[in-house]
């Protein structure tokens, strides 16, 4: 039996998952068909999918065609849940993007299919909705070949477009229009075919063409595009059939070393961790000791580094619509193991570094802080939060320990109602959220560098630290260097000073995550553990990883003001198309929204406009667009990159995301703690 873990991507509201409710129906797993309207679907089971009708959260059904076991995964359509997206792709054999035959191609589409296209994953494409009033055939063809890619291919006409008698017929060997376009499109890839063409003079068989267009499909060169209904069926046979044909199997040694990647984690009925393991290679049973974990040490500030291990409870696997209980999962399977109590999204599983998800799409550049009704629900909060967050890495809870609130991280404002539903129903936390607001980061200017030795009248705890902080390359994150031998202090120590530096630099001197820099240790220096006669270790006389942890944040913050840093501002790149005689009223809008435009392009009575915009104004560009254009503007938005904050004035983010001062307020919880006499 053959694998194939299979993606549905699609903007919102394309129809992926009434497209996933006809392929379990047509392989006759369901007997009914659910509708998202009412809620009743396999994929969307969350109470809050079911209410808005839309899908939240990825979700896993099987299903079989012939002799290959399809692991679809139904992926959410909505920019804000954008996460749960970048998470599942790096675990797909294939992928079917789902195109609306009515809207056409939209922003997240193009998103998408960049993306797709970036990481190489084998694509068909679906044209659905052709029995829709307003659906297209060769218009929707022809904007997917200009929009998306033009490496695309027909495989089927439409009859009837636009009403509930909308057919699709699959092309033939016997149509020569067909088989010409394929012709031209595949030797456009393949010089042997191109030859042979050529010097043939002849139509080239049809056999010859189709194991070419697998072998090119298969490796993400071409994309053949479908048409057809998940309403009434109409061309989803067709899809199947390429499905089976065109698409790669899974592929891995089911003997060979454990390898996989963890792209979903929830929790049970009884609170424990359920996480979901795509397998790469080897075979995991239950009751196997499994290592986990990030490879390289943390990956972002605040993450947990390093790998652990964890017996495996329970494995569950995934069959016929539903999930079983089984012995084992295998290379090229997808399964749900337990008892990994500290396993995180992203972990690799066995052995490391065989498909560790990246970073496909752009983080959040908005945030929100997080107010629970009652004050004494903040405890409860912030453990309902940090659940969340386990299911969502991006969400990045920031606790500000000055103002005492716990911010989190968003893509739009419909993230934001679904973690308050999430809260109140999951958690019964009731909570409000204050106005949303850009994600800045900060960048040294300059080099600065501090130490303090240890044990001294302002140095209360036994460690001696140094750093100088460095600006580095634009995206290049953070770096950490030693100028100090490595043996110099116990390992344990030299981790607790790197780990510390990671987690401090999610606030700078202005309160913001400080990145592209370069830390280096430049001193160093510890007490031994010592003891009284009577052998008992005194951590009064002797060093401890907690020296180190309280005394780096001051030494770093030392450091970045001696260096200073500017704060940035996140800027999308906008492309918007509107009628050109509603581009001067336009324009001045933009100009308050602090949008960049670049020279338009005008070709008729149509424009389009390209340029730059702050984050920030995004949402209010999109709500002001339609009654500039007399509804007829489409805006596509996406991350671009940071500007720095230049100015004071009312409509630009605020440089200091800190009211007090960073290092002051460092010195005073030493001091205060000092105070109280034992300093660790």
């Amino acid at each position: 039996m053959h694998l194939l873990n299979l993606g549905i991507l699609a903007h919102v509201d394309a129809g992926k998952t009434s497209l996933t409710e006809r392929l379990l129906h047509t392989a006759g797993v369901i007997d009914e068909i659910g509708s998202v309207d009412d809620g009743n679907t396999q994929t969307d089971s969350l109470a809050l999918e079911r209410q808005r009708g839309i899908t939240i959260k990825s979700a896993v059904v099987s299903f079989p065609i012939d002799d290959i076991t399809v692991n679809l995964i139904d992926t959410p359509g909505h920019p804000d849940f954008i996460a749960e997206v970048e998470r599942v792709l790096s675990v797909l054999d294939g992928a079917v993007l789902v195109v609306s035959a009515v809207e056409g191609v939209q922003a997240q589409t193009r998103v998408l299919m960049r993306t797709l296209q970036r990481l190489r994953i084998p694509t068909l494409i679906f044209v659905n909705k052709i029995d829709r009033g307003g659906a297209q055939y060769p218009s929707v063809l022809r904007t997917v070949s200009e929009k998306l890619t033009r490496d695309v291919v027909a495989m089927g006409a439409v009859d009837g477009t636009g009403t509930r008698r909308a057919r699709c017929t699959p092309y033939t060997d016997s149509d020569p229009g067909f088989t010409s376009r394929l012709t031209e499109l595949l030797a456009d890839r393949d010089d042997a075919l191109l030859a042979a063409y050529v010097d043939g003079g002849a139509p080239l068989p049809y056999s010859t063409l189709r194991s070419v267009l697998v072998a090119q499909t298969g490796q993400a060169l071409v994309h053949p595009v479908f048409f057809g209904s998940a309403i009434t069926g109409a061309g989803v046979d067709a899809l199947i059939g390429g499905i089976r044909e065109l698409l790669p199997a899974s592929e891995g040694d089911v003997d060979g070393p454990v390898s996989g990647t963890v792209f979903k984690v929830e929790r049970g009925s009884s609170g424990e961790k359920v996480a979901y393991v795509r397998m790469f290679s080897g075979t995991v049973r239950t009751r196997d000791r499994l290592p986990f974990g990030r490879d390289g040490g943390c990956d972002a500030p605040g993450e947990r580094g390093g790998r652990e291990d964890g017996k495996v409870t329970a494995v569950s696997v995934f069959d016929q619509g539903s999930t079983v209980r089984a012995a084992s999962v295998r290379a090229g399977q997808i399964g749900k193991l337990r008892g990994l109590g500290d396993i995180r999204i992203g972990d690799s599983v066995g052995v490391p570094g065989t498909a560790t998800p990246g970073r496909f799409f752009a983080p959040p550049t908005l945030e929100s802080v997080v107010v629970p009704r009652a004050q004494a629900g903040r405890g409860e909060l912030h453990l309902a939060l940090a659940q969340l967050a386990e299911q969502d890495s991006l969400i990045n809870l920031r606790q500000d320990d000055i103002r005492k609130e716990v911010s989190v991280s968003l893509y739009g404002e419909v993230q934001k109602e679904v973690i308050q539903a999430t809260l109140a129903d999951e958690f019964g936390i009731g909570v409000t959220f204050r106005e949303t607001t850009t994600i800045c980061v900060e960048r040294p200017i300059g080099s600065g560098s501090a130490f303090e030795v240890g044990d001294t009248e302002h140095n209360p705890f036994l460690a001696t630290i140094g750093l100088r902080v460095d600006p580095a390359p634009i995206g290049s994150g953070v770096e950490y260097r030693l100028e100090v031998e490595l043996g110099s202090m116990p390992f344990s120590l030299m981790r607790a000073v790197e780990e510390t530096v990671r987690s401090a630099l999610r606030q700078g001197i202005h309160g913001w995550q400080v990145t592209d820099c370069i830390v280096t240790m430049t001193h160093s220096g510890y007490w031994p553990r010592q003891s009284h006669s009577h052998a008992v270790f005194d951590k009064s006389m002797s060093s401890t990883a907690g020296d180190f942890r309280n005394l780096t944040p001051l030494v770093l913050m030392a450091a970045l003001q001696q260096a200073g840093t500017t704060v940035y501002e996140p800027m999308h790149r906008f492309r918007l198309e509107l009628p050109a005689d509603t581009l001067g009223p336009a324009l001045p809008v933009l100009a308050r929204l602090r949008a960049v435009p670049r020279t338009p392009d005008v070709q008729g009575a149509s424009c389009v406009l390209q340029g730059e915009i702050p984050a920030a104004r995004v949402h209010e560009l999109h709500q002001q667009l339609p009654a500039l254009t007399r509804g007829e503007g489409v805006l596509e938005t996406a991350f671009d990159s940071y500007r720095a904050v230049v100015g004071t004035a009312p409509d630009r983010p605020r440089t200091d995301h800190n009211p007090l001062n960073r290092k002051e307020y460092l010195l005073h919880t030493v001091r205060r703690i000092a105070g109280q006499g034992d300093p660790r």
